[in-house]
């Protein structure tokens, strides 16, 4: 075994979507018109608060981050998948899926730091409305979200460099259509187990982590806004987190479905390849969709740059 190292593969061949050969083109064509819904609606965020004073404040400045992320995070690996399925070979060079598994984890940790952040936001705007731009302040907001993609980038070079030193010289089928730490470990024919615990706990520590702030956050808002005793101000106070919960909820709810599942499960390789595009795809889609329709300011700063090209 020790003749063996991670040279001996130099590519990987990425299982597609579906299985079935007469999906591909209707594939296509949905995931493209879903990756370009993704990027027009993540780019009118960014150029809404870009633009519009009244929109560059903490919490859209920290939506803006968000935006960004979801732009970014399908843009590793939708391009290669929309390719993939107008080909028969489906590979991937080893360079490129480790850049692929890099960026994909980095951006995903990322996502999850940057939820708990703005759920912090959210605690503080409604808990304590009057020090909100004391607490909140513009270079504390900058260091916050800076810290978010600098914890989720080293987290993912922790990984990649860990997944990576293993050697592979079984198959190089990868049981997903893109890179991702567990289908790619389960190609090594080293010892696995320092790679798969250090996924195990440290993606429990700061996943646990990151949902327990979102949580407890969210916790002191319901208690916050239910001592309020006018229904008017409870609907506005609740409006203001509305969206974000909604997001949280999409994103915790598609992961699990995505990678909490147990050991017996008897689910096939295509569809839980299907599934997962509800996690890295479709999710990505509707956060803008939820941020524009459910909040005015937003609505109304896409309808003025609307007005004003149009004009």
């Amino acid at each position: 075994m020790g003749v063996y190292n991670q040279t001996t593969i130099t590519e990987f061949i990425l299982i597609g979507v579906s299985d079935l050969p007469e999906v591909r083109y209707p594939l296509f064509v949905v995931i493209a018109m879903i990756y370009q819904v993704t990027l027009v609606g993540n780019g009118a965020i960014l150029l809404a608060i870009g633009t519009e004073k009244k929109l560059q404040t903490p919490m859209y400045y920290l939506l803006a981050n968000l935006s960004l992320l979801d732009i970014s995070w399908p843009s590793a690996t939708v391009p290669k998948m929309l390719k993939n399925l107008l080909t028969e070979k489906k590979n991937i060079s080893f360079v490129g899926c480790v850049l692929q598994l890099f960026f994909l984890v980095g951006l995903v940790g990322t996502e999850v730091f940057l939820l708990a952040v703005m759920a912090y936001d959210r605690y503080v705007a409604i808990c304590f409305p009057l020090r909100y731009t004391l607490i909140m302040t513009k270079g504390r907001c900058v260091l916050l979200s800076t810290g978010t993609w600098v914890a989720g980038f080293l987290n993912s070079l922790l990984h990649t460099v860990f997944t990576f030193r293993l050697s592979f010289c079984k198959s190089n089928r990868v049981n997903q259509y893109y890179c991702d730490i567990a289908p790619v470990v389960a190609l090594s024919c080293s010892s696995t187990y320092v790679a798969e615990m250090l996924a195990l706990v440290t993606g429990g520590i700061l996943g646990i982590s990151a949902f327990l702030i979102t949580g407890i956050s969210y916790t002191y808002i319901i208690s916050t806004i239910l001592k309020i005793r006018s229904a008017e101000g409870k609907r506005k106070a609740f409006s203001t987190c509305a969206s974000h919960l909604l997001v949280v909820g999409l994103f915790y709810g598609t992961a699990m479905f995505t990678y909490v599942r147990p050991s017996s499960s008897h689910h096939s390789s295509a569809r839980d390849r299907l599934t997962s595009m509800l996690y890295g795809v479709i999710t990505p889609m509707l956060n803008p969709l939820i941020y524009s329709l459910r909040n005015t300011e937003v609505k109304g700063a896409l309808r003025r740059i609307l007005c004003h090209y149009a004009c």
